[in-house]
């Protein structure tokens, strides 16, 4: 049985910036920042990772209560952050979904940095939230590769039996995707739909790699 884990970000929908305006926003109001610091990567990343480092960055001390403060002011403030700056599904999603969404056959999953809460609220955005049956989410690791396998776990709860990772697919748009999709044995496929062309995208050596996913029919055929 195939086992279809989506990365959101880049990958399933592009926000237009929202997360990050969202947790810059939240930044400011939740501790008073004055003057934003462009320094910490979120791309591919956990968002426990980023508030602990975004706290570091601007010299505020990173402990569970802070970082808890930062992470519940961003999500009061993401839903706006989506309404202002629209987005898009990425290309092909929707009729990849279609295709291979309600089926019994396959199981639809997320693996994704972003808190449980916060995927929810970009995917319902773009009313894409409801396809999806399990999956591993950014709430308490600060490592992609502990998602991946809090993915696993998720996936076996869900179906109730053990799982071979040989038939799990991770689809994601950074070399992080690729790299906790080995971490857990899975299949890696790689979309340049997100922040990282193609070139670089094929250096991590994922078992398939697309410029995105108009065309999904190689997919289909490798999950047959």
């Amino acid at each position: 049985m195939p086992i279809i884990l989506f990365d959101i970000d880049g990958t399933l929908v592009r926000t237009g910036g929202a997360g990050k305006s969202a947790m810059e926003s939240a930044l400011v109001s939740a501790f008073g920042v004055t003057e934003l610091r462009d320094e910490v990567k979120y791309s591919g990343r956990t968002d426990v990772a980023i508030t602990r480092d975004l706290l570091e960055v601007h010299g505020i001390s990173p402990t569970l209560e802070n970082q808890h403060r930062l992470r519940d002011e961003y999500l009061a403030r993401l839903p706006g952050s989506l309404q202002t700056r629209g987005g898009e599904v990425c290309p092909g999603i929707p009729e990849l979904l279609a295709a291979i969404g309600g089926k019994s056959d396959i199981v639809l999953g997320l693996l994704t940095g972003n808190v449980r809460a916060g995927a929810q609220h970009k995917l319902g955005y773009f009313q894409l939230w409801e396809h999806f049956a399990c999956g591993g989410f950014g709430d308490l690791h600060y490592e992609r590769d502990d998602v991946a396998r809090s993915a696993l776990v998720s996936v076996r709860e869900h179906l109730g039996t053990d799982v071979n990772p040989a038939d799990v697919w991770v689809i994601g748009d950074t070399p992080l995707d690729v790299s906790c999709a080995r971490a857990i044995g899975a299949n890696a496929v790689a979309v340049a739909t997100g922040w990282h062309p193609v070139e670089e995208l094929a250096d991590c050596q994922p078992d398939l790699i697309f410029d995105d996913l108009s065309d999904h029919t190689r997919l289909l055929a490798a999950w047959r």
